[in-house]
């Protein structure tokens, strides 16, 4: 049985599900925008054509923006997650197995025929059925192993006489592509990676696969060894593998608004810590430390500055939301000094476990199973009346530290409140 993989990944995303419910913003040029809307996360094609670059801070933008009339928006995670939930649950309907990559990517597994038509209609398929029902423009890769399929991905984004779709099947097609595709492009090539690499005068994938597996292991560890192999048609990477080796979680912000207040950072580290809560919890850890961060803004140098951060170990290594909670204030208490603006907070939990590797504690109360009911009940609340429906008590409905996004647009698809209005003449 022939087994191949498609990587459907949405065509800028966040601009894409502006545009769903705002037909207007079509052939227009898009940005979103980051935390505090600072820089570019997301651009239109029309945007990229300006010459706007991701990652550009917005304020060096406003006379391009104003120039070309340039619609700007900020991100809107609560929309954005669920289109990408709704697009993730249609592709599921096109095989068993599925694996998500992330909020606009996930891998499909196809058993079917060495026929190129087939499944260059198959990819067809699934693109107009996306299309379809959500409205989201996607690009298809389809090859023997992820890596091979995240290259033909890259190939369909700008394929467009195809419909973005790149199937990778033949062994010549496979060496064009990779012959076509810088070394950096590689999944899982850092700039470390591709800077050594580039020194010995390996520019291309297809240079990658032609060095030995000693030299490449010396070099880059059994993970180089493992990219390679995957470019040479093997299977050798698992998505689960790499989500397993996740060292740390990290929920932070930068305020909109500094801010000197203990309660408004004790809230905002609380918040921060149920984050990384849920994000462990998701993924079925639990974490051995935490550390808490807390830092003056660096470019405001006529006020006074300080910047600490503190760790914690915990009795007993956990998820709980109330455990993270209590301990990430205690490190709190800590390092907070008075008088000083506070611009950016943040929590790190570390020292990650799979959660049944915990290890009570006998000096420490803590009732493991207790708290995971606890956790799972809040879990299934929040789940069907809304993020936050209920919550610690020391976690604000109305924080004063909220992100600055003044481009918000509504959240059609989760708020009564903001559902798209449709009105007829």
């Amino acid at each position: 049985m022939v087994f191949m993989y498609a990587l459907i990944d949405g065509n800028n995303f966040y601009v894409s599900c502006e545009r769903v419910f705002n037909p207007k913003l079509n052939n227009k040029p898009i940005v979103v925008l980051s935390n505090n809307d600072g820089c570019v996360i997301s651009r239109s094609n029309e945007a990229k054509a300006l010459g706007i670059n991701m990652g550009q801070p917005s304020y060096q933008l406003n006379s391009i923006f104003h120039k070309y009339n340039v619609k700007i928006f900020s991100t809107n995670f609560t929309l954005y997650g669920d289109m990408s939930r709704r697009m993730h649950s249609i592709l599921a309907t096109f095989s068993k197995e599925i694996e998500i990559y992330s909020i606009d990517e996930a891998f499909l597994h196809l058993q079917g025929h060495r026929n190129f038509t087939y499944y260059y209609n198959l990819a067809e398929k699934i693109r107009n059925t996306v299309l379809k029902y959500i409205g989201i423009p996607t690009g298809i890769g389809i090859a023997k192993t992820k890596t091979l399929a995240k290259i033909a991905n890259h190939i369909a984004k700008h394929n467009t006489s195809k419909n973005n779709i790149c199937v990778l099947l033949t062994q010549k097609e496979i060496q064009t592509a990779l012959k076509q595709t810088p070394v950096e492009k590689i999944w899982g090539v850092g700039k470390k990676f591709a800077a050594m690499l580039k020194l010995y005068n390996i520019n291309t994938a297809y240079d990658f696969t032609k060095l030995s597996e000693d030299w490449v292991k010396s070099k880059m560890t059994i993970t180089g060894v493992n990219m390679q192999r995957e470019l040479r048609g093997y299977n050798e990477i698992k998505l689960d593998d790499i989500r397993s080796h996740k060292k740390s979680i990290a929920t932070t912000r930068t305020f909109g608004k500094a801010t000197c207040d203990y309660n408004t950072v004790k809230t905002a580290v609380a918040t921060f810590a149920v984050r990384c809560s849920e994000k462990l919890q998701k993924q079925n850890s639990i974490a051995a430390f935490i550390t808490v961060f807390i830092r003056t803004d660096k470019h405001k140098e006529d006020e006074p500055q300080y910047r600490n951060s503190f760790i914690l170990t915990l009795p007993v290594a956990t998820a709980s939301e109330m455990e993270l909670v209590k301990h990430a204030e205690t490190a709190l208490q800590k390092i907070f000094k008075k008088g000083y603006k506070y611009k950016r907070v943040g929590v790190i939990v570390t020292g990650i476990l799979d959660k049944h590797e915990i290890q009570p504690n006998l000096f420490y109360n803590y009732n493991i199973e207790k708290h995971d009911r606890i956790s799972e009940t809040i879990k299934k609340i929040n789940t069907k009346h809304g993020k936050d429906s209920i919550r610690l008590a020391t976690i604000s409905p109305s924080e004063t530290w909220r992100l600055q996004r003044n481009y918000l647009s509504p959240r059609y698809t989760t708020d009564w409140k903001e559902l798209f209005e449709v009105k007829a003449k």
